[in-house]
């Protein structure tokens, strides 16, 4: 019998996080890329790569997975990672066990500080956030018309070794952006697979969850807080609105919300690993 396989399209930070703990867990793993430079670097781990605009790699992919994640973004076109893989699954007649899309806290707009659970109505307040609303709807109907388990995870902002204020610290890059109130929640990017892997164990069609930490937090109160643990000067402060701070990063501080991820722990039985941005924090500093 064939070991389990897990199919990822989209090889980023997450993708290669949740690959690499498929193979801890004797899993195979597979994973996309358009880049045949970053298709060699996957091979080098062990991890087979896959062109996803080569329509029979692609299909003899989603045959050998019996899971399948899907991480890369929405586009203006909607999900490409729906784009590929359905017609290679209808081709094939392939049908995984298990299929989870990869979301964002985003869908669900500005709360001003309040609580959000996955049932609430979705409000987006940016053009990336709408494409995420859109990708979700995309994605359960997929399953539905195709009888499949698909599963919608809801992340806010993804942290973990080399990505997280420690480095940011470390290399000098490191700014207060400041915006009074303004609150938000984050996951390690160990427990947001650890999320992903839970469900596999527990799948239920159209389930849908939000996997962050336990304690929303301002942006201010986590950088200085990190500056003080590690001997160093608190960075120098900016507004959100100024203009050195990235499009990308004001349309993350539009938001204000705290995120509810008591679903994901009685349905999936999952634990975070880091309950706050702290302890998070703590095992960055050892690496």
């Amino acid at each position: 019998m064939a070991s389990p396989s897990l199919l990822i399209f989209g090889a980023g930070y997450l993708g290669i996080s949740a690959a690499r703990e498929a193979q801890r867990r004797g899993m195979t793993a597979a994973a996309t890329s358009r880049d045949p430079a970053r298709r060699a670097s996957l091979e080098a781990e062990g991890i087979a790569p896959v062109d996803p605009l080569d329509d029979a790699a692609m299909q003899a992919a989603v045959v050998n997975a019996s899971a399948i994640l899907i991480t890369a973004p929405p586009d203006a076109r909607g999900c490409p990672g729906l784009r590929a893989l359905s017609p290679a699954l209808s081709a094939s007649g392939a049908y995984p066990d298990w299929i989870g899309y990869v979301s964002s806290t985003a869908v669900y707009g500005d709360r001003a500080g309040g609580w959000v659970f996955e049932d609430d109505a979705l409000n987006a307040a940016s053009l990336e956030g709408a494409r995420r609303v859109r990708a979700e709807a995309d994605w359960l109907d997929a399953g539905r018309g195709m009888g499949l388990t698909v599963q919608i995870f809801r992340l806010p902002g993804i942290y973990g070794p080399g990505r997280s204020v420690v480095d940011r610290l470390r290399d000098g890059s490191a700014r207060i952006v400041r915006k009074p109130g303004q609150i938000f929640n984050r996951v390690h990017v160990e427990d947001a697979v650890g999320g992903m892997f839970a469900s596999i164990a527990r799948p239920r069609p159209g389930g849908t969850y939000n996997l962050c930490d336990d304690e929303p937090s301002s942006a201010d109160v986590v950088m200085s807080w990190a500056a003080d643990r590690m001997g160093l000067p608190s960075p120098p402060e900016v507004e959100w609105t100024d203009p050195s701070v990235s499009d990308a990063m004001r349309r993350f501080y539009l938001d204000s919300k705290r995120i509810s991820n008591a679903r994901a722990k009685a349905e999936l039985g999952w634990q975070p690993m880091y309950p706050t941005w702290r302890e998070g924090l703590e095992a960055q500093l050892t690496v």
